[in-house]
């Protein structure tokens, strides 16, 4: 499992980050920043909302980062060692799926916790150990170069840092759908974040509000939005007094005026196409 030796030191230098014009970017509490492209940004939203789906706590979602940032850049390849495929590199052949599921973000992450949560005391292991007794790569002590990155983008999507990750889009169509083609965005919303997250209720055409029960909860699905924004079209996300606009999306998380939106919701609009 895992690529090969040459990429994996390619990794360590550089994660083939965007262009300053366009991507996502998550800031630590002591300002350090994680750049990804939009793609990358939605995988790893993914890997957190699946957590948050099955109850796990940060340190599952920076094991579960550090381990995808290693295997795949965080992306969703159709290619790696033997037959290993997608965000974690893993085989077909060794049970973790067909080929359809294993490049589908979000079973592959579920497999992945699967095979996680059945470490004994892995919350206590450092992430390599704890990565390596799911992956059994080649490469074991690989993953630990990755874990300041994951904690601080773990930090960022699982909502304890609030408004500490935002998107710069361009308004190009031109991002490839990185999973669960013709959805809408309650669907996938619905399919990554599981029951526990309350069904929506629609504020007018395009738009869906969810009503959430705290601040960290609110902060997950809002940034879990703006990083699917350029799959599901998404123009506006708001939450608390902080919102997001596709136009305006070098502004990252502005201040909204008084009296937009309610307290305690997420509200998300769509373009009308998308709606």
């Amino acid at each position: 499992m895992g690529l090969a030796l040459a990429l994996a030191g390619y990794l360590v230098v550089r994660y083939n980050w965007p262009s300053p014009a366009e991507g996502c970017t998550a800031r630590g509490a002591d300002g350090t920043t994680v750049t990804l492209d939009v793609g990358q940004a939605a995988n790893a939203a993914t890997i957190a909302a699946v957590a948050r789906s099955r109850g796990l706590p940060e340190r599952a979602v920076t094991i579960a980062l550090a381990t995808a940032i290693q295997e795949s850049k965080l992306r969703d390849i159709d290619y790696g060692d033997r037959d290993s495929l997608g965000l974690f590199q893993q085989r077909p052949s060794q049970g973790w799926g067909t080929p359809a599921q294993v490049l589908d973000p979000v079973h592959a992450t579920g497999k992945f916790y699967d095979a996680l949560v059945n470490v004994p005391g892995y919350l206590g292991l450092s992430v390599t150990a704890a990565a390596q007794q799911v992956q059994h790569s080649g490469y074991p002590q690989a993953y630990a170069q990755h874990e300041d990155t994951a904690a601080l983008l773990a930090a960022a999507l699982t909502g304890r840092e609030g408004a500490a990750m935002t998107c710069t889009l361009t308004g190009s169509d031109a991002h490839p759908s990185t999973q669960q083609g013709g959805m809408t965005v309650t669907q996938a919303a619905r399919r990554e974040f599981g029951p526990g997250l309350p069904p929506p209720s629609s504020a007018g055409a395009g738009t869906v509000t969810y009503a959430v029960p705290d601040a960290r909860t609110g902060w997950t699905v809002a940034v879990w939005m703006v990083c699917h924004a350029a799959e599901f079209h998404l123009t506006s996300v708001a939450f608390g007094d902080r919102e997001w606009s596709s136009t305006k999306s070098d502004r990252g998380w502005v201040r909204r005026d008084s009296g937009a939106g309610q307290a305690g919701t997420v509200v998300a609009v769509a373009a009308p196409t998308a709606a």
